[in-house]
């Protein structure tokens, strides 16, 4: 798998140094991994991830709370850039992250062909359903995200009930999306409705016909039809939600057809030089307080004991669509490839 041309990976690789001079993360040999006096993990870590940047500062604000002696540094981007930063370190030989919370299991699958990954068996996985852990203990989600469409009432009153809807001659040049070639939860929706019967590629070729604009990630999507510059938007539910708890005239579409979904695991990276701050971390996201925080915030949690955010339905209640795991991580960068032919991107 291609991620990136010579002069980005020496434009990342650039960059990855001026992080670590800047105290983001430093080399393998500045984190420590030794205990604070209190017998708790203390040192540095980075995470990388895909997060809203405010929702990580969030978690990691309440991390520190229960680990105060471990300094959480972040880096945050589109699921596709952070794993291309990921894979141009790999190539620098120095992974500045310990750890990745992004987008989907496919990209973690891609990530662990590369032998990139740590196992561990947190003792929280066994509160998450399976389907959602991997075997091998690489990752695991952390709450179910689903994609669906964003419908701004006041500059429309067509009627939206279904992708099929976006569609209709009334909503030409008044949808927008975001782009596979940014957007991890974007890329992973691709693979599986152009593999969903009644969808398929059709669908995008009629999107485009339909002039829908394609912007950066789902936070573009949400600007634009919570501005009224664009009527809807395909979109993940919780961007929605908060749109319309602040007063936007706004809805959130479950389609006819079936939600795709992600579960942005969390995962270590093999080369951690601070597991056990590491593992504190992967513990307390995936913990009963962390699933908490994740539905305070406005996320749909995959623990049966915290219920879901007011406004969204649980996993039970969605009628998901998904496609062979297997599939979408081999079919992925021609996916993206097709997209960027079709989209002239």
């Amino acid at each position: 798998m291609k991620f990136l041309g010579k002069k980005s990976m020496a434009l990342l690789c650039a960059g990855m140094l001026a992080l670590g001079m800047a105290g983001c993360g430093g080399s393998g040999g500045e984190k420590k991994a030794a205990s604070g006096g209190n017998g708790k993990p203390s040192g540095k870590i980075v995470l990388y991830t895909s997060q809203p940047n405010a929702d990580a500062q969030k978690l990691i604000a309440a991390f520190n709370k229960k680990y105060p002696d471990v300094k959480v540094s972040v880096f945050r981007s589109g699921t596709e850039e952070v794993i291309s930063k990921v894979m141009a370190e790999k190539e620098a030989g120095q992974v500045q992250a310990d750890l990745l919370l992004v987008a989907d299991n496919v990209t973690f699958e891609s990530l662990k062909s590369r032998d990139l990954l740590g196992a561990y068996e947190s003792p929280e996985m066994k509160h998450i359903p399976a389907q959602f852990v991997d075997k091998d203990h690489m990752y695991a989600g952390t709450k179910i995200i689903t994609t669906g469409i964003m419908v701004n009432t006041s500059r429309t009153q067509e009627k939206v009930t279904s992708f099929a809807d976006l569609l209709k001659p009334s909503l030409k040049d008044e949808v927008t999306m975001p782009s596979p070639l940014y957007s991890g939860a974007a890329t992973y929706n691709l693979g599986v409705l152009t593999r969903t019967p009644g969808i398929g590629w059709d669908f995008y070729k009629d999107l485009k016909a339909g002039g829908v604009k394609v912007d950066k990630g789902n936070g573009s999507i949400q600007k634009a039809v919570v501005a009224g510059d664009k009527a809807a938007g395909i979109i993940v539910d919780y961007m929605v939600m908060r749109s319309k708890k602040s007063g936007a005239p706004v809805e959130f579409i479950y389609p006819a057809e079936g939600s795709p979904y992600i579960t942005e695991p969390i995962g270590m990276l093999k080369t951690s030089a601070n597991k056990a701050a590491a593992k504190a971390f992967i513990d307390f996201v995936l913990s009963k307080e962390g699933q908490e925080l994740a539905a305070g915030i406005g996320y749909t949690p995959l623990r049966d004991d915290v219920k879901a955010p007011e406004g969204l339905k649980s996993i039970k209640d969605i009628k998901v669509i998904a496609a062979d795991p297997l599939t979408l991580f081999k079919e992925r960068e021609n996916d993206k490839k097709q997209f960027s032919e079709l989209f002239n991107q």
